[in-house]
């Protein structure tokens, strides 16, 4: 297969690389930030870190590139996949920050399709300004991958919803201004039925979140807790009891995964750098185990596979095809590649994966491996577990039948 660019999408290419070269501020290139700059400036109380995060929001909204799959009309900037892939590949490749993440990748396409007039001259100019800042309210502590069998009630009250239950797993509910979720509307109904998708305020009398510190001491992840919420009935998107199906339909926005599969390719090719200096080489056990080497070799090659997965779902997605079983053997791939890969390290370095802090000269690569090996953990539950996308494979892809 022919992976080479068109004359049209090389010269998207280049003109993307010179946007970042000239647009990206020194502060987040890969040699001065971490993966998590941005988001620490753009909540910054220091004026100079929050100017830098709102310039380089600035420079991508001037070009729709915030959110480059919405549609002209709704501010975005219309790309075909083909020119999405490319985008997010020069964007991972440089480690430029990402702007925006869930309400552009699923809330906002939930409003442009299923949502009225009203909700999106609301919301749609606020997201794409990045403005404000946004979470998703799905998982339950008895709902996770069987998502539909969730049990957060809201029940109509005149013209407001009043909710009243509990959400888990809540990405950034501790800086989000809104948060989209799905609620059961009518509790007698087939499980994937009477559920409804609502856009709340989070400082609305009776939300409560607390924080979930994860076993790398990092706080992501929220509980969130609902007791008599009132949300007005406008803020529902699409029909009442039809919101199983406006969160379906969210998965046909850019999912090639290109970003992570770039960030795969890179990781190793860093750690491979750092193996060939002199710490590198005092630190690793590489040079006495073929097995080690073998299993580097492995890794590789899994990530090639992946990187290649995403073309072949961007190819189908420019074709007018939707993925469907393809799109869960490219996650599965690529989030079971990173896990591996973290294992990997750990064993080459040893005992010295147990160094936690970066700032230790016993540390390798300022303690990356022990980091990663933790942060790993959970990249085959995520975005729908691996088990998951194994039964998605086998019914969907190889057409077996359901056990």
């Amino acid at each position: 297969m022919d992976w080479a660019d068109s004359q049209e999408q090389a010269s998207f290419r280049t003109a993307v690389r010179q946007f970042i070269s000239e647009d990206l501020p020194g502060r987040y290139r890969p040699d001065k930030a971490g993966p998590t700059t941005w988001g620490h400036d753009r909540h910054s109380d220091d004026a100079e870190l929050k100017q830098t995060s709102d310039r380089w929001v600035k420079a991508l909204a001037d070009r729709g590139w915030i959110a480059p799959a919405w549609p002209r009309e709704y501010g975005g900037a219309g790309l075909s996949p083909m020119e999405q892939f490319i985008f997010n590949h020069e964007m991972a490749d440089a480690r430029a920050p990402q702007v925006g993440g869930q309400e552009i990748a699923q809330i906002g396409p939930a409003i442009i399709i299923h949502g009225s007039d009203d909700l999106k001259r609301e919301y749609l100019p606020q997201i794409l300004s990045g403005d404000t800042n946004w979470c998703q309210g799905f998982s339950e502590p008895g709902s996770g991958s069987d998502l539909a069998s969730l049990q957060t009630r809201a029940e109509r009250s005149g013209d407001d919803y009043i909710i009243n239950g509990q959400k888990i797993w809540t990405s950034n509910a501790h800086h989000a201004d809104y948060i989209a979720m799905l609620v059961r509307t009518d509790p007698a109904a087939p499980k994937h039925r009477g559920i409804s998708f609502l856009l709340l305020d989070m400082k609305s009398p009776g939300i409560s979140v607390r924080p979930l510190v994860n076993m790398g001491w990092a706080h992501g992840f929220n509980e969130v807790f609902f007791e008599d919420v009132h949300v007005p009935a406008r803020n529902r998107v699409g029909e009442e009891n039809r919101g199983w199906y406006v969160s379906v339909t969210l998965m046909d926005f850019e999912r090639s995964r290109i970003r992570q599969a770039v960030s795969a390719r890179r990781e190793l090719s860093t750690l491979l750098e750092y193996l060939t200096t002199e710490a590198g080489q005092q630190k690793s056990r590489l040079a006495k185990s073929v097995t080690l080497r073998h299993q580097v070799a492995d890794r590789a090659t899994e990530i090639e596979v992946a990187f290649n997965l995403a073309f072949r779902v961007v190819s189908m997605q420019a074709k007018g095809v939707v993925p469907n079983y393809e799109a869960s053997m490219l996650q599965m791939s690529i989030f079971e590649a990173n896990q591996r890969t973290a294992h990997t390290e750990a064993r080459i370095f040893g005992l010295y994966t147990n160094c936690w802090d970066e700032e230790t000269e016993w540390a390798p690569r300022a303690a990356m491996p022990a980091q990663r090996y933790v942060s790993s953990v959970s990249a085959t539950i995520a975005g729908g577990s691996s088990e998951i996308q194994r039964n998605i494979i086998a019914t969907r892809g190889l057409g077996l039948p359901r056990g």
